[in-house]
């Protein structure tokens, strides 16, 4: 997903390939829960903002959605980011705190403005069927009933199969 886009060109912020090339470098070594190369969940999350109209933000804010909350990036080091503030808020809002039931967290999401769209994609992204089918099926089960109620608290319907295929 290379792109020249600037992030906010008016601010001076990164360009989407720069908020890429630090999102890797933050998540290197890293993998999922099936072993995969982190970065192709970012690059899979970006992609499903930019499928759904998501702006230069918004996909900034993909990249970087798990980099504060698995400690990839300190919040220190993203507030002093020449990122937009509104790509720094996405970020911050997509960050799950110790302790925070899920509620809050999707209060969270819906109160900040181009947070549910990421999270839109991340959510489909982790749901996605060839994702959890490499996974035991306890833990399959956990995180499709934990995905779905997610989405609920966000009011977003559950994706249909198709959906799920175009976003991978």
């Amino acid at each position: 997903m290379n792109t020249d886009d600037s992030a906010d060109s008016s601010s001076g912020s990164l360009t989407t390939a720069e908020v890429e090339t630090l999102a890797r470098a933050a998540h290197e070594g890293q993998t999922d829960k099936a072993g995969r190369p982190y970065a192709e969940h970012l690059q899979a999350v970006a992609e499903g903002v930019r499928a759904r109209g998501g702006d230069a933000e918004q996909i900034a804010a993909a990249w970087l959605h798990d980099s504060v909350e698995d400690d990839a990036l300190t919040e220190r080091r993203l507030r002093e980011a020449p990122l937009s503030r509104r790509t720094k808020d996405i970020v911050l809002a997509l960050t799950k705190r110790a302790g925070e039931p899920p509620e809050a967290y999707a209060g969270r999401i819906l109160a900040t403005p181009g947070a549910l769209l990421v999270k839109e994609a991340d959510l489909a992204h982790n749901a996605d069927p060839a994702r959890l089918a490499v996974l035991d099926e306890p833990t399959r089960t956990r995180l499709t009933e934990k995905y779905a109620r997610m989405r609920a608290l966000l009011g977003l319907s559950v994706p249909d199969q198709a959906s799920l295929i175009r976003d991978t």
